[in-house]
């Protein structure tokens, strides 16, 4: 079987489609094919784990041809595909699905897309309203109709030998302990600022954590959050608190590797919040303005944390009230709270 899958743009929403990865990879077989279309950063977010012979990478807005629609139709049509699969929801990656030539193309029905699929898959609807399932639920059933086996909502990732590499290199850099005694920090999310919990509460936390237990802190960032990740190290002021984005590099590797060999995560929701779930660590996680029932991994390992307030979940990206409460009033004190119970089991378990 020749098989294309369109991957989600989110880091996140990569992360929860590995289950059906799993699935889809198991239907192909050993002598067939699967050609992942995706964002080139999606790449490194499912790099290590062998499930796609041959990356398309498309960007519809981007400069250079090779990534625009007509150099992708090409591709697709010359991979012979027998199906394709959107893990996608878009009416534009539908059209170019049917512009590959593949007899089958297995979607849900959404956004004026229906006519350009062969299999149509609805979401739930609620009082007249879409009530879309966990999208780690969506992706797996979107597999099951093209035929794949049944597979446990357990998220999936790998690192390579350079991802670790450049772990090593950042761990001397930083001077940082043993994993077993560091917890990560993730604090930003390219998705808006609404997401993000205060630099000076990040800094609080670190401090209440260094100050009680044997651990160190590394905040983890990629390239547009160095200065937030620096600030919460200055204001934690302590030798045992790191920035990421002190090392040079700060490919999406290095974030997997880091928090792979970490003792916890807090982080705000965004996609290296799934790296920590996928890894099996103990993630604490901090909800503004998305529903966390939405993302919900089905992962016993994670605490979600949010407020009741009127105003939530608006999921905008920005808060439209100006006040940013939903962030702001999530207490530095609950979400100690719910990190130290995480840090007195594992001291537990070492003892």
């Amino acid at each position: 079987m020749r098989l294309g899958v369109f991957l989600p743009n989110w880091i996140g929403d990569a992360v929860m489609t590995t289950p059906a990865l799993d699935s889809l990879r198991e239907l192909v077989g050993p002598s067939g094919h699967m050609v992942g279309v995706m964002r080139p950063y999606v790449a490194d977010v499912v790099d290590g784990l062998g499930y796609i012979d041959r990356n398309i990478f498309y960007k519809p807005k981007a400069k250079q041809p090779e990534l625009q629609g007509r150099a992708v139709v090409a591709a697709l049509r010359d991979e012979r595909l027998d199906a394709v699969v959107l893990l996608t929801n878009s009416l534009r990656t539908a059209w170019l699905a049917w512009r590959s030539g593949a007899q089958e193309r297995i979607g849900y029905d959404r956004d004026y897309r229906s006519w350009l699929l062969t299999t149509r898959l609805r979401e739930p609807v609620k009082s007249g309203k879409r009530a879309p399932l966990p999208a780690i639920d969506s992706y797996l059933n979107l597999a099951y109709a093209t035929g794949g086996e049944w597979r446990p909502p357990t998220l999936r990732l790998a690192t390579t030998a350079n991802d670790e590499a450049a772990a090593d290199a950042a761990w001397e850099r930083l001077g940082l302990p043993s994993g077993d005694r560091v917890v990560v920090f993730n604090t930003g999310g390219a998705y808006g600022d609404a997401k993000g919990w205060p630099a000076e509460h990040f800094a609080e936390l670190a401090k209440r954590i260094t100050a009680t237990s044997d651990a160190s802190v590394v905040i983890n960032c990629g390239p547009g959050e160095r200065e937030t990740a620096g600030r919460i190290a200055e204001l934690a002021a302590s030798p045992r608190v790191r920035s990421l984005g002190e090392v040079e590099q700060l490919p999406i590797g290095l974030s997997k590797a880091i928090i792979k060999r970490s003792r916890m995560l807090v982080t705000t929701d965004s996609g290296p919040r799934f790296f920590g779930i996928a890894f099996g660590k103990p993630v604490v996680s901090l909800f503004g303005p998305t529903d966390p029932s939405v993302t919900r991994t089905h992962y016993a390992g994670e605490t979600p944390l949010s407020l009741k307030l009127d105003c939530q979940f608006c999921w905008e990206r920005s808060c439209p009230l100006k006040h940013h409460r939903c962030m702001q009033d999530l207490s530095v004190e609950r979400v100690y709270r719910a990190a130290a119970v995480h840090l007195d089991k594992l001291a537990e378990k070492a003892a």
